[in-house]
């Protein structure tokens, strides 16, 4: 079914029309999906501003009440402000998918087109873009400026392991992406990835744990605060996607994973003949080029750079000065890091 298409309104003006359409008849299409996760993103500014007033109310000064409402309505404004952004962000990604939902062929019925993991690398090729062969290590580190002004300076290990994840009948290889700032562990997180038959590796999802120290504490160890980002191909209406196909061509857009308002992550391929330097590794007019982005945070770009038979060499945050450089490469069966690889 065709589905209409909304003038992108303030959130506040919107949310009637929409709730009295989505009431009469559902419908089909990544914009139709982009207006019921507008509603939603509005209801979800309601509740917070609420519970707000809520908190505003429990007060015997009336000075106080007066001030909190104040900030929680200020704050209601720059979210429904974030609201409108994501939605002009999800329309513009439907218009690049010509409306087309995340229709992927992942799960049970579709088990036969992968390949077992553990066999990659032995007698099943890898994707060049992503060598997913037990043993595999980068090493990455990250450096410049983030959004809010400080200093980047992490480190970052990804391993390929021989564990296995079975999700939506299909096997998928646990990755450990560890990463560190200041020598402390910030970041561990297990990503599920599979193979197809045709070489392409699919997203199948992630638990991502997330660290912090308190000043304070003894001892000093850091704590797990949340585990936001993860997500299950099959689990709350999360649905897989392809991560990197094996033969990427210039234009491509591809959905990496859905979970809406949670995971959005997308790549368009913008070239094959990119160049680039890091450490560990470097390529001419050789390497895979990736615009990559989600609508949950508009505006926000990235470049990543692959090489072949090495995978990712170099990411760049366009109009900033975060980089990211492979520092070693070590190849499973290699006693060591793997340095110097030229392309």
């Amino acid at each position: 079914m065709k589905s209409k298409k909304l003038m992108c309104l303030p959130v506040g003006l919107c949310l009637g029309l929409l709730s009295t359409a989505f009431v009469h008849a559902a419908e089909t299409g990544c914009i139709a999906s982009a207006q019921s996760l507008f509603l939603a993103c509005g209801f979800n500014v309601r509740e917070g501003y609420l519970k707000g007033l809520a908190v505003c109310s429990d007060t015997n000064s009336q000075a106080k009440a007066d001030a909190c409402v104040a900030e929680v309505r200020g704050g209601m404004a720059g979210e429904n402000e974030q609201c409108d952004e994501v939605f002009a962000a999800r329309r513009a990604l439907c218009d690049k998918l010509g409306n087309a939902v995340h229709d992927v062929g992942f799960g049970e019925e579709f088990a036969h087109n992968f390949v077992d993991p553990l066999k990659i690398g032995v007698t099943v090729d890898p994707n060049p873009w992503f060598p997913l062969v037990q043993g595999n290590r980068w090493v990455y580190e990250a450096s410049g400026v983030d959004d809010e002004g400080e200093e980047v300076d992490e480190t970052i290990v990804v391993s390929v392991t021989g564990d296995v994840k079975l999700i939506e009948g299909i096997r998928c290889l646990v990755v450990r992406d560890a990463v560190s700032s200041d020598g402390e562990l910030v970041e561990d997180t297990d990503d599920w990835f599979a193979q197809d038959l045709q070489g392409n590796v699919w997203y199948c999802g992630e638990i991502s744990k997330n660290y912090e120290l308190f000043e304070g504490d003894e001892p000093e160890v850091a704590e797990l605060v949340d585990i936001e980002g993860s997500w299950k191909s099959g689990r709350d209406g999360a649905e897989a996607g392809m991560l990197l196909p094996f033969a990427p061509t210039a234009g491509q857009v591809i959905r990496q994973e859905v979970l809406f308002a949670d995971a959005e992550d997308v790549i368009e391929i913008e070239s094959l003949t990119g160049s680039e330097s890091s450490p560990a590794a470097s390529c001419t007019e050789t390497c895979l080029v990736t615009l990559d982005y989600t609508p949950l945070e508009p505006g926000v770009y990235e470049n990543k750079y692959y090489l072949s038979g090495v995978g990712l060499i170099v990411e760049t945050k366009i109009d900033s000065d975060e980089r990211l450089e492979l520092m070693e490469f070590t190849q499973a069966g290699q006693p060591s890091g793997q340095s110097g690889v030229k392309q």
